[in-house]
């Protein structure tokens, strides 16, 4: 069965793209943040269920139409699998483990994303280009956060580090089968519906997790810092409604593989925001694997630039010449 994929504006997809590199390179900062303030679970009912209902109040005020059961089935398995399972994962760990190590490890869903999509197999791995990228972006991504890495895993073992490690390769397995999932589906509804109700099924998820590791009991609204509390607004309004409807909509007009290149550029915004914000230095090393990280989304890209730059290229003009005879008729060369 083949993906029917959507056409789209390109200047569109380039803001679509800048949005889900840039502003989910910043959500690791942002819920290292939150985490100080809020129980990982609640936090996470809060800010997708928040997020989810207010895109809904948007789509009811677009005039979609709400409610589609099939639809609504299909979203909430995404959700659970995107947002619940991989994103809860990775709230869950910010409290241990060092927001880098993070980014690392959630880098390698794009090999997932090539092992799991049996519907292109046939096209991925004979693209020796998409191939290469895959694994030179992985190895730019280790070699970026290789000094931090080595000080994470360094001294001595830490048995809820590695269980942490664990629990971040499962998520990436999760997020890569929830979207290959809402990609394969398909959806009658706009992608900000469909965003809606992952979110709010995420988020309604997230409450029992909350209750079963006792959060609510214990959590008091009044000892949340403000500084948690601007940080949960930016995941809602920019990491979950902006930055996620924005990739909801590319899995529908773009591949996979190519919406999965944000893995590799999301560890980037996540090192320049420690730079500037948390006074961290960048080596030389860590300059090359940026360059590195780029080089991979040029090569994953590398078919569907040459694709675009054919159908750009004007045709030849046909220059007619022709010809009167004496007899009248008329003779054409071109």
């Amino acid at each position: 069965m083949k993906t029917i994929q959507q056409k789209a504006p390109a200047l569109l997809v380039i803001i679509a793209f800048a949005t889900v590199y840039i502003v989910w390179g910043s959500t690791y900062f942002f819920i290292k943040m939150a985490v100080n303030g809020f129980p990982p679970m609640l936090m996470g009912a809060f800010r997708f269920t928040t997020a989810g209902l207010l895109l809904l109040g948007y789509s009811a005020f677009k005039g979609d139409k709400i409610w589609v059961k099939r639809d609504v089935i299909n979203s909430g398995i995404s959700g659970l699998l995107t947002l619940f399972v991989a994103t809860g994962i990775v709230i869950w760990v910010e409290q241990t483990l060092p927001s880098a190590m993070v980014a690392i490890l959630v880098s390698a869903s794009p090999i997932w994303f090539v092992l799991m999509d049996k519907v292109n197999y046939r096209t991925n791995f004979r693209n020796k280009a998409v191939i290469l990228g895959v694994l030179v972006g992985f190895a730019g991504v280790m070699l970026l956060f290789g000094e931090q890495l080595s000080k994470a895993l360094g001294g001595n073992y830490n048995p809820s580090m590695l269980f942490g490690v664990g629990l971040l390769l499962l998520g990436t397995v999760a997020w890569s089968a929830g979207s290959l999932f809402s990609k394969r589906k398909g959806s009658s509804s706009p992608a900000r519906l469909n965003t809606a109700w992952q979110m709010i099924i995420a988020g309604l998820a997230f409450v029992p997790a909350a209750f079963a590791h006792h959060e609510v009991g214990s959590f008091n609204i009044q000892h949340v810092p403000t500084q948690a509390w601007m940080a949960l607004l930016y995941l809602i309004i920019f990491g979950s409604i902006g930055a996620f409807s924005a990739y909801i909509w590319l899995l529908q007009v773009r591949p996979v593989t190519q919406v999965s290149t944000h893995s590799y550029v999301n560890p980037v915004i996540a090192l320049l925001l420690g730079m500037l914000f948390a006074g961290e230095h960048i080596s030389v090393l860590q300059i090359a694997g940026l360059a590195i990280i780029l080089f991979s989304v040029l090569l994953i890209n590398l078919d569907k630039y040459r694709s675009a730059m054919k159908e750009k290229k004007p045709e030849a003009p046909v220059i007619e010449l022709t010809e009167l005879r004496a007899d009248g008729k008329v003779l054409k060369a071109c």
